[in-house]
């Protein structure tokens, strides 16, 4: 069990246009929203669609692929990490977010 790792595979559409930051070191980050769909039929065998939306967050080169490439309703496929963090916020009431790290990005369909 000692070779199961932390791991994420998506491929959906970008919900919004990234947003993009250069922090203080030179680094760079890109936040974006991920819509996955899921197809099924229900009890009286009608399509129905599940969509989950995903944060995302790339750093350093992948953040750059993202600021050059990508745009919102662009298809990609991504592999990353779950992190989950808590912040407090400006009411101070504690918050928890949960998001995918990118280590790789795929570009496929082109943007609509």
């Amino acid at each position: 069990m000692s070779t199961i790792k932390n791991k994420v595979q998506l491929i959906g559409n970008v919900g919004q246009e990234p947003t993009i930051t250069n922090l203080d070191s030179g680094k760079k980050v890109a936040r974006l929203s991920l819509a996955t769909n899921e197809n099924y039929k229900n009890a009286k065998g009608e399509k129905q669609t599940d969509t989950q939306w995903h944060t995302v967050v790339a750093w350093g080169k992948t953040a750059e692929i993202i600021e050059k490439y990508v745009d919102k309703g662009r298809e990609i496929a991504i592999e990353g990490k779950l992190t989950s963090r808590s912040y407090e916020d400006k009411e101070g009431v504690k918050r928890y977010v949960t998001e995918v790290v990118v280590y790789e990005i795929l570009l496929l369909g082109g943007n609509d």
